[in-house]
């Protein structure tokens, strides 16, 4: 039965004030940064082996177009794992504590990336390459599902009410540093021979993450529990089925909560993936140029890790939702005239587009979001509520996105327009999901209650 009474305490009282020790909040931001650091350093640099590499390597008996589809697959699979991800952990979150999930999927997520390193290819061992490489992207997926939820559930807990929607956008600087990690090491070794680059080079990226796993435990393992789940140990209101009282209590939020990442985890992909192949495939405007896409998302991550922040401190100051609207707005106007320069094969160009789409138009939703999705359920199953919220919506957008593109450009003998369409629409379910969006900032997140 859902609990809604409780007992105040010092961590309810005033959110500004007796809230937590600043030894907490450091390490709840240091642990979530790291971990979101090594969740996109493998999204990317699987995004871009998947957009540059992974075709000819594990799948080249199907031709390059069919090649690149079934590249797109492996990475859509990852997605499809991750809502699983999202239940099992976000079950475990919600029952046993935030800190135990934090140490898994990490160590899940790392694990199966640094195993890809190590796999044969198609001309190596036939087929076999490329079944491990889907068993290895679910593992992956299945951790990753519950990675980001955990982080921004941690750090949402722990921060002040006041200034959470900066402390929850934090550990978002993370995403921006993977990025940075991904994208620059495929921006070195894309400048490399091509039987080099495709011969041993292309494992280094994967194999290096384990030096990040290692850095990842270790800061996790020095956590404290939250005190919004301190409190529900405290008075016995740790509910036994948190995904059956999540459904039973927070469907509209779990669908606004999915709504809302449209705009925002479509469109990363998007501008992440899909336009980095669409610019380098044999019809496309730079044909065989492997640097220009990671060396825009370079850039576009330098931005982004500033203005994150920058965004989640205005939703403090402005509301969560002014802030999301207008950003879903922002991208969903530049959607048709930002792909369209991409045609005129101006690489400046090209690296403002992907800066502005990502730095702006991306990161004006994710800021927000970040304290938005913890601030819209009760603390008894929040980690599974922001989980399911994330990891449908990641499926429905962020994987489908390259694999229904790259098959959309095919069909449509790879018109842009497939690019721009698919990017207004997805922004614009995220701006009409706004209007039904409850204004969270400043809740208490000890209340077992959701946003109303």
């Amino acid at each position: 039965m859902l609990v809604t009474t409780r007992t105040k305490t010092k961590f309810a009282a005033d959110a500004d004030e007796a809230v937590v020790e600043p030894e907490q909040l450091r390490r709840a931001t240091l642990a979530s940064s790291v971990g979101s650091a090594l969740e996109y350093y493998d999204f990317y640099i699987y995004g871009l082996a998947s957009a540059l590499i992974f075709g000819p390597l594990f799948f080249s008996p199907l031709g390059p177009d069919g090649a690149l589809i079934a590249s797109f697959a492996t990475y859509g699979v990852g997605f499809a794992a991750r809502p699983f991800g999202g239940v099992i952990f976000g079950y475990i979150g919600d029952r046993f504590g935030r800190k135990m999930v934090l140490i898994l999927t990490i160590a899940l997520m790392g694990t199966a990336s640094f195993a890809i390193g190590l796999l044969p290819t198609f001309e190596q061992a036939g087929m076999l390459g490329a079944v491990l490489l889907v068993t290895l992207r679910i593992i992956q997926g299945l951790g990753a599902g519950a990675e980001q939820a955990g982080a921004t559930t941690l750090i949402s807990e722990v921060a002040p009410r006041r200034r959470r929607g900066f402390f929850a956008s934090l550990p978002f600087v993370g995403i921006q540093l993977g990025t940075l990690l991904g994208a620059g090491t495929f921006a070195l070794i894309a400048l490399a021979d091509k039987s080099v680059l495709q011969g041993w080079l292309w494992r280094v990226p994967f194999l290096a993450s384990f030096v990040l796993i290692v850095i990842a435990v270790f800061i996790r393992l020095k956590l404290k529990e939250t005190p919004a789940f301190q409190e529900l140990e405290k008075h016995k209101n740790v509910v036994k089925n948190p995904i059956g009282a999540l459904w039973k209590h927070s469907k509209k939020n779990v669908l606004i909560g999915i709504g809302l990442r449209m705009g925002e985890n479509g469109n990363s992909s998007i501008y992440s993936a899909l336009l980095v192949s669409f610019m380098s495939m044999p019809a496309g405007v730079f044909a065989g140029n492997n640097s220009i896409g990671p060396v825009g998302l370079l850039i576009a991550a330098g931005f982004a890790a500033v203005l994150v922040v920058t965004f989640g401190a205005l939703s403090d100051r402005y509301g969560r939702v002014p802030v999301y609207r207008y950003g879903a707005l922002f991208q969903a106007i530049i959607a048709v005239p930002a792909f369209y320069l991409v045609t005129l094969g101006n690489v400046t160009v090209v690296w403002v587009v992907m800066a502005v789409g990502i730095a702006i138009g991306v990161q004006s939703m994710l800021g927000p979001q970040c304290p938005l999705l913890p601030e819209l359920f009760g603390s008894q199953y929040r980690f599974t509520g922001v989980a399911m919220s994330r990891e449908i919506s990641a499926v429905l957008a962020g994987g489908l996105a390259p694999l229904l593109g790259a098959l959309l450009l095919a069909a449509t003998n790879h018109s842009w327009l497939v690019l721009a369409i698919y990017s207004l629409v997805l922004a614009l379910i995220s701006f009409v999901t706004t209007f039904f969006t409850p204004e969270t900032a400043g809740r208490d997140l000890v209340s077992t209650e959701d946003a109303k």
